[in-house]
């Protein structure tokens, strides 16, 4: 399915021109247009899904070996000391594009780049708390 008002559609459909790293029946990969850091790229599948919440299992083993192959290139290509590899579901967590996304950021030492993270911590009793509301869900 695809969804012909969704940028990323448009793009992993090759209809909007790009430098594609990669590509297969499934998946395009390209670099992104608006870098965080030079060597951005993203994995988009050619279907359209909202985001990793709504991915069947098949798919989301595909997409996995697609961003570790990309990942593993990108480290050897640019000799980089690290990636990140960023996936963001739903607006509250930064999501701006609803097409899931990976995106793969290659990380230097000292290279400033930063993604904000504040710690927290849980009063006593609270983690398990909230872990049994999770595994209640899972059974």
């Amino acid at each position: 399915m695809k969804d012909d008002n969704c940028i990323f559609c448009k793009l992993a459909a090759g209809q909007i021109p790009s430098n594609t790293l990669y590509e297969d029946e499934d998946f395009r990969v390209i670099m992104d247009i608006a870098p965080a850091v030079k060597g951005h790229a993203i994995v988009l599948p050619k279907q359209h899904m909202n985001d990793l919440l709504s991915i069947e299992e098949d798919t989301a083993k595909k997409i996995l070996f697609v961003v570790s192959k990309i990942a593993s290139a990108i480290k050897d290509a640019l000799g980089c000391d690290g990636i990140n590899i960023l996936q963001n579901n739903g607006e509250a967590a930064g999501q701006s594009v609803f097409h899931l996304h990976f995106h793969l950021l290659p990380r230097y030492e000292n290279d400033h780049f930063t993604i904000p993270w504040k710690t927290l911590s849980y009063a006593e009793g609270e983690a398990e708390a909230i872990a049994e509301k999770i595994r209640a869900v899972l059974r």
